[in-house]
């Protein structure tokens, strides 16, 4: 019984939930000698990005693929809460041939699971392993987990019907509309996984949440101190950011070249995270407008989603990856704007002194990694939860503003010129870089060694060790 004490995660595949995951236990690893098999579910598909991030995954840490889940019989229109739902649910078998291999081997000493892995909980405990979830957003999100079954029984139309906003335990009130995506239409499957999902989620020995005291205090304390009895102990550990690790990127160097040649806190950096796209018509109206607020910009642009397949070219007949941007857009901002194709180093773009707002999807990585480098933001959220996030951002934290969308569901593009000229040049911005700056501080703090979430983790791995 000498080995080291080992946790077993079962992940979801996007990058928005593997990354976290990763950084927490890298975190247990490194400060508590705890190390980690992630073991994942799929449909037979992992993406480059995917692949790359974890073939690099740190000494301590491992990873092994179940067998494809089967999803023959799903329809074409099933959404993707529900395909990864599906993917543990259908793995349950070679889930527990894993688990029978593993607890002979090594001393596993908990089960963590992703939000929509909670089936996996029953082949822990089948185990005698303790089962944990971790919660890669935030305590919104968490607390809204708790309540829906309560809410689910309370309201009989869509929420996003509902005449007054919903109050969530300890947070600020959220418009039905708002709520994540899968809440939003109560007859598809989607949502009736979410039910499930958050009613596994009491079975839970423990909860590991990316967030912090002074970031979600209120939500934090409904989840801790105000818990009913039962309720699985919460843990705030955040927040868990990642580093870049593509230092050698060509368009990275560049990008960062080009930020040493900007004024102080000059520069907008816009990025709809690893799955964010837009219409075209959306990104002609996004350039058009960057190009009529005359800031300075960093945009990260993808492919239409709407032309996912198609082939750019050139006047003269080449093919060129930017070419569904305006005609003459690029030439027109050559001076003030770098437009990069698909990827860029983010982390080392927010922490540039040229860089002074960012506009983003408001995924939780995303928000974390404003508040850790304390850069205002134009929220522009797309799906999931991001527009429960973009509320948060705008009406709770103060540390927002968020584009209106007319009537044809397009942010044009004299909207997108005031909200950007507003950040950088508003009465507002004061306030919010001071309220944005107060977090940045708070962020630092609780991280260090006698920092809350370094306690906090310290009081979870110790509670491990002792499961030996």
């Amino acid at each position: 019984m000498g080995k080291e004490a080992h946790i077993v995660i079962v992940p979801s595949t996007g990058m928005g939930h593997l990354i976290p995951l990763v950084e927490f236990a890298k975190k247990l690893k490194i400060h508590h000698n705890i190390s980690a098999t992630f073991i994942i579910a799929n449909d037979g598909f992992l993406s480059k990005s995917q692949n790359t991030f974890l073939e690099s995954l740190p000494n301590g840490l491992n990873y092994l693929l179940l067998p494809p889940a089967n999803f023959d019989d799903l329809p074409s229109d099933a959404v993707i809460e529900t395909r990864i739902s599906l993917m543990v649910t259908r793995s349950l078998e070679s889930l527990r041939e894993v688990f029978k291999s593993l607890v002979v081997e090594k001393n596993i000493v908990a089960c963590f699971v992703d939000i929509f892995s909670a089936d996996a909980f029953h082949v822990a405990i089948e185990f005698g392993v303790s089962p944990y979830l971790f919660f890669p957003s935030n305590a919104m999100g968490l607390s809204l987990s708790f309540y829906l079954p309560k809410l689910d029984q309370m309201v009989s139309c869509e929420y996003r019907d509902l005449p007054e906003p919903v109050q969530i335990p300890g947070c600020i009130p959220i418009p039905g509309k708002d709520l994540s995506d899968p809440l939003q239409d109560r007859k598809n499957d989607a949502y009736r996984w979410m039910l499930h999902n958050a009613k596994m989620y009491l079975m839970a020995e423990g909860i590991v949440v990316n967030s912090f005291k002074e970031l979600e205090d209120g939500a934090l304390k409904a989840l801790i101190e105000d818990a009913e009895p039962g309720k699985p102990r919460v843990y705030p550990i955040g927040p868990l950011v990642q580093m870049d690790s593509r230092n050698d990127d060509v368009d990275g160097l560049d990008c960062l070249r080009w930020l040493d040649d900007q004024p102080c806190g000059s520069v907008l950096y816009i990025s709809f995270g690893s799955g964010g796209t837009l219409s075209s018509n959306q990104l002609n109206e996004l350039a058009l407008g960057l190009e009529l607020s005359q800031q300075r910009f960093i945009w990260v642009v993808r492919r239409p989603n709407d032309q996912p397949n198609a082939t750019f070219f050139d006047s003269h007949g080449h093919e060129d990856f930017l070419s569904f941007l305006p005609k003459g857009f690029l030439e027109r901002t050559k001076a003030i704007g770098l437009v990069v194709p698909s990827w860029a180093p983010q982390t080392q773009i927010l922490s540039h002194s040229s860089t002074g707002g960012f506009l983003t999807h408001c995924g939780w990585n995303s928000v974390l990694e404003t508040v850790v480098y304390g850069v205002p933001v134009i929220a522009w959220p797309l799906y999931a939860e991001q527009k429960m996030n973009a509320v948060y951002l705008t009406d709770g934290l103060k540390v927002a503003i968020r584009p209106a969308i007319g009537e044809n569901g397009i942010v044009g593009r004299e909207e997108i010129a005031r909200v950007v000229k507003g950040l950088f040049q508003g009465e507002d911005r004061k306030a919010i870089c001071s309220r944005i700056q107060i977090l940045k501080n708070a962020a630092a703090n609780v991280v260090t060694k006698e920092g809350c979430s370094t306690k906090t983790l310290d009081q979870l791995a110790s509670k491990l060790k002792h499961k030996i």
